[in-house]
Parts: structure tokens; C-alpha cells; sequence
């Protein structure tokens, strides 16, 4: 199944790094690839945080504070 694709523009000087990053790498064959994997790896890392609700860290709070924690 093929993936679409969409254009995104970014400085020239990110490019070059970009470019100079991968010039020796046989895991990245282009910009596209090595952008493409540094943004999944960005989008799971926060994918992966929990972030709890008031209620949930309330919770948390007041077990804590019973067993003398806080």
C-alpha cells in the first residue's frame, strides 16, 4: 500500500544539516527519510507520556499524604 505524501518547507540551514548528518549513513538514504523518523520518533515520545487528570493526581495526592509522603 503506498503512502501519500505531503510538502513541507523548512530553513535551508536545517537541510544542510540534515544532509551532513546523513551523507555517511546507511540507515537514511534521504532528508525525507531521516525527517520522517525523527518525527515518529517526536509524535510516539509524546504519544507515551501519561498525563493525569486533576481528579486521578488528587488521588494520588491523598494516597500519598496517607501514607506520609506528603
Amino acid at each position: 500500500m503506498s503512502e501519500e505524501y505531503v510538502s513541507i518547507k523548512i530553513p535551508k540551514r536545517i537541510y544542510e544539516k540534515i544532509m551532513n548528518e546523513i551523507k555517511d549513513s546507511s540507515e537514511f538514504k534521504s532528508a525525507e527519510e531521516f525527517v520522517t523518523y525523527v518525527l515518529e520518533q517526536v509524535l510516539e515520545e509524546e504519544e507515551e507520556e501519561s498525563v493525569y487528570t486533576e481528579e486521578e493526581e488528587e488521588a494520588i495526592k491523598d494516597r500519598l499524604r496517607s501514607l506520609g509522603y506528603l
